[in-house]
């Protein structure tokens, strides 16, 4: 078996809403694109990844896709997907990791199609399903976090997480506000995404710790693990860490040896597929630490998300971005959260993906062969 044909369609993402999770991460409500990403073989099935997000758009990364990793994979038996990714990672410093994702997830779709299975029965099934948290977006005011996450708890979600305004002052006030409208028993988390200093990660860290918060994720810049391993050493509550840094397996080392960080994390985009992931998991495994996986910026790596959920041990729950808006477009299928807050494991071949191939030939702005 050969893979005989690789090429993207770069579709329009339109009426993205103006959303922000930290300074660096605005979208204005501008237009996006994705990338459908096809690899065929001589059997004639086929691998589908969608690449891009609403604020990395497909174009980006499209064109080095094409020109760098399609010559590895063109007459390359496609079941060999640890040697294709290892020679893929050989050209990370001139090819993001989010091309190389895109081509991982593509990868494990296909090896399911060729089995008849789903990625996660390939990986091996633990579970099948997960409860899912609503993940917020920096909104305008304390009363707006109160409301959202009022919402969701009536809609039976089980977890909400805050992305706050990123004053620690404020901040504080957000977790007290929320935490009395949802009760003491609802779960709660706080990503503050590498926004403070250490003594006001210190000081906000005791704070939700206190109102019985669940975790706190990205307190401080991804460098300074010096100060996160003074700041683990002072708190009880779970720090959560790693999702931003590029890289696969070899990034993760220093976090364990230094013991910076009570848990991991890692998505598509940042870490290069499905295939570093898996591995990551298992190696957080080996330490008793958990793996909670990170929004992975579009539909079908989030679906490709689900898959790795249904196969770990040491993962606890899917998040969920918000809005929808920013980040589910493509599927005719979206995923969907039961009335008891949880997501369950596909059942069809591959990622068992939805592909809306009618909008994306209506919304075509290009092919790359």
């Amino acid at each position: 078996m050969k893979i005989d044909e690789v090429s993207l369609t770069i579709f329009t993402w339109p009426g993205i809403p103006p959303t922000r999770y930290t300074a660096a991460s605005a979208t204005a409500g501008a237009d996006s694109n994705l990338g459908l990403l096809r690899i065929h073989t001589d059997q004639g099935l086929e691998g589908h990844a969608f690449l891009g997000t609403a604020t990395n758009p497909a174009a980006m990364d499209g064109a080095q896709l094409i020109r760098s990793l399609k010559p590895m994979l063109m007459g390359a038996d496609p079941r060999e997907r640890e040697r294709l990714h290892q020679a893929m990672r050989m050209q990370s410093r001139n090819i993001s990791y989010r091309a190389i994702g895109a081509v991982d997830v593509a990868l494990w779709d296909l090896a399911g199609k060729l089995a008849g299975l789903p990625v996660h029965a390939l990986m091996g099934t633990y579970r099948t399903s997960i409860p899912a948290y609503a993940s917020s977006q920096v909104l305008p005011d304390i009363a707006a976090y109160v409301d959202q996450a009022q919402a969701f708890k009536a809609q039976g979600w089980q977890a909400y997480k805050i992305h706050p305004p990123r004053d620690p002052a404020t901040d504080i006030k957000v977790c007290a506000a929320v935490r009395k409208a949802v009760g003491d028993d609802y779960r709660l988390m706080l990503d503050s995404t590498w926004s403070y200093t250490y003594p006001d990660a210190l000081r906000v860290g005791r704070a939700i710790e206190e109102m019985g918060y669940y975790w706190y994720e990205d307190p401080l810049a991804d460098e300074e693990i010096y100060n996160y391993v003074k700041l683990r050493q002072k708190l009880d509550i779970p720090i959560l860490a790693t999702e931003y840094p590029a890289g696969g397996l070899d990034s993760y080392p220093i976090w364990l040896t230094e013991r910076a960080t009570d848990y991991l994390r890692g998505d598509v985009p940042n870490k290069g597929g499905l295939t570093p992931m898996l591995k990551t998991a298992h190696l957080a495994e080996a330490f008793g630490v958990n793996y909670e996986i990170h929004h992975s910026g579009n539909s079908l790596n989030n679906l490709a998300n689900l898959h790795l959920c249904m196969a770990l041990k040491n993962t606890t729950m899917f998040e969920v971005l918000l809005p929808h808006g920013a980040h589910k477009y493509g599927l005719a299928r979206e995923l969907e959260i039961d009335a008891a807050g949880l997501l369950h494991a596909p059942t069809g071949p591959g990622l068992d993906a939805a592909i809306d191939f009618d909008l994306i030939a209506a919304r075509t702005e290009t092919v790359l062969r």
